[in-house]
């Protein structure tokens, strides 16, 4: 095989391990065990390919550069597929004067639970709303607030569990 293919190869098998690794850790940290557990077997052995080319000449700075080229672009092709997949669940908080425009109705119509609270900010009274969402809904979600009021104070917060699953807010109405 020539070095321009062996290079495209290198490159090619480290994008697919380490993106795969990156996605897996994801999927870990999200409290999921069997896909990782496939992902990680795939991601060893496309590893185990791509580091035997590496290995079998160690005299070739290409290969070696193309083996850290490979992890460079695989781990940003690895959040971009997070990214993606979405996987977990998001709290949403807005703040918002009292006075302007409140979005809580418009994310009930669209299916999320909304719990709304009256609070003193900096500036006087605002309101507090609470809803938690599928991370694959975030930007619509993002999207109803601004759309209402573009100058809310909105935070986002990955979080671990949702209980009871009956509870959870962003499921339509049975």
């Amino acid at each position: 095989m020539n070095l321009a293919w062996t290079l495209l190869l290198i490159v090619g098998l480290r994008l697919v391990d380490v993106s795969l690794g990156t996605v897996r850790i994801i999927m870990l940290s999200r409290r999921r065990r069997l896909l990782p557990a496939v992902i990680g077997f795939v991601e060893v052995f496309t590893w185990l390919v791509a580091a035997t080319i590496v290995f079998s000449n160690l005299n070739s700075p290409p290969r070696m550069l193309a083996y850290a080229g490979g992890f460079a672009l695989g781990t940003y092709l690895g959040t971009l597929l997070e990214s993606w997949l979405a996987v977990g669940t998001t709290m949403m908080r807005i703040v918002s004067p009292i006075t302007s425009p409140q979005a809580d109705e418009a994310l009930r119509r669209a299916g999320f639970g909304v719990t709304v609270v009256n609070a003193d900010g900096r500036d006087g009274e605002v309101r507090l709303a609470f809803t938690i969402i599928p991370r694959r809904r975030t930007r619509e979600a993002l999207r109803i607030v601004h759309d209402l009021d573009p100058a809310a104070f909105i935070t986002l917060q990955d979080i671990e569990t949702v209980t009871p699953p009956e509870r959870r807010a962003a499921l339509p109405a049975k």
